[in-house]
């Protein structure tokens, strides 16, 4: 099979390789997807860049966790009613070697779900971690019913979903940070009552007339350490920021305002998600794709060939939206 890899981390250009490896066959209880789409996320990036970690896993990697194929081959034990079956992928490259990068993914017949009719192809690599993310931090600890939800980067790829979520998901208002007079457009598009410019001097103060001088009772929270000490200004008492990521590796908060208000910080990252979590939001998420109506916002269509502009693309922070890449 043909497939993009590489074998030590660094800049895009200088460590991913195009070429064949051996294609992989269905192990018992596994099916084999022949891969149309696959998705680039960050946590790809970085990981092939060597900002966790410049030790390498495997000898060899093909990235990408995120992907949409079809399936053509099951191993022992899986229905053979599956092959043929459209599907979306997760956690492709999450403990393993061979992502989504290729022609051909093995993985547990769990890990592919069924993409509902009418959701595009494309769409369906945009789901394991831009979605999956956006519906856990939008369905967890008690969800948002009737509550005020503050979505930073609602333009973003996991934002513009998490905007779409808490609004179908029954929230009393939704409100997004943004950057620009474009990605207020998506932000508003996507379902979100006011997007405010998080670059005007006094946000804060916006922010909180957005939510009619009542504050937030959820914020849902891209980076933590730039924005945790403005999150526990604007989250009323009894409320919670759930965050999901963060531009640096240490944080700090102020303590009394979290502590005098009852505030509740839930932090998690989608790979890790435990088995009830993973299932309760992969079932939602497809119930809510076969009612149609939700939005994917793809920033960019590349040939898996070009996998490497596609890495500086998302590196870049330019992307508004998702990357994915057409395999041949």
């Amino acid at each position: 099979m043909q497939a993009a890899f590489y074998e030590r981390t660094g800049a895009a250009r200088e460590v991913l390789q195009w070429g064949s490896l051996p294609t992989p066959e269905a192990g018992p209880g596994q099916v084999r997807v022949r891969l149309l789409w696959s998705g680039v996320n960050p946590s790809d990036v970085k990981s092939r860049a060597g900002l966790r970690s410049k030790v390498l896993a495997f000898p060899l990697i093909v990235p990408h966790s995120d992907g949409m194929g079809v399936v053509d081959a099951v191993g022992q034990g899986v229905p053979a009613a599956r092959v043929g079956q459209r599907v979306w992928v997760w956690n492709a490259a999450w403990g393993r070697a061979l992502g989504t990068a290729a022609q051909y993914v093995v993985l547990p017949a769990d890990q592919a779900v069924a993409l509902p009719d009418g959701v595009s192809d494309e769409a369906g690599a945009c789901l394991g971690i831009p979605a999956l993310t956006a519906l856990h931090a939008v369905i967890m600890a008690g969800g948002v019913q009737a509550r005020r939800v503050l979505v930073a980067g609602g333009a973003g790829a996991v934002g513009h979903y998490a905007v779409q979520f808490a609004r179908s998901l029954g929230a009393r208002q939704v409100v997004a940070t943004v950057s620009g007079a474009q990605k207020a457009e998506l932000a508003l598009a996507a379902g979100a009552d006011a997007a405010v410019d998080r670059q005007l001097p006094d946000l804060p103060a916006r922010l909180r007339e957005a939510s009619d001088g009542e504050g937030f009772d959820r914020i849902i929270e891209v980076d933590m350490a730039a924005n945790g000490e403005l999150d526990a200004g604007l989250v009323r008492a009894g409320g919670d920021v759930v965050f999901y990521g963060s531009g640096a590796g240490a944080f700090t908060v102020p303590f009394f305002p979290l502590i005098v208000g009852n505030i509740s910080l839930h932090g998690f990252i989608v790979y890790n998600l435990g088995a009830a979590d993973r299932q309760r939001a992969v079932t939602l998420l497809n119930t809510l794709l076969a009612r149609g109506g939700v939005q994917h916002q793809i920033a960019a269509r590349l040939p898996l060939a070009d996998i490497a502009a596609a890495h500086e693309l998302v590196e870049s922070g330019r992307a508004v939206g998702n990357v994915v890449l057409a395999v041949p």
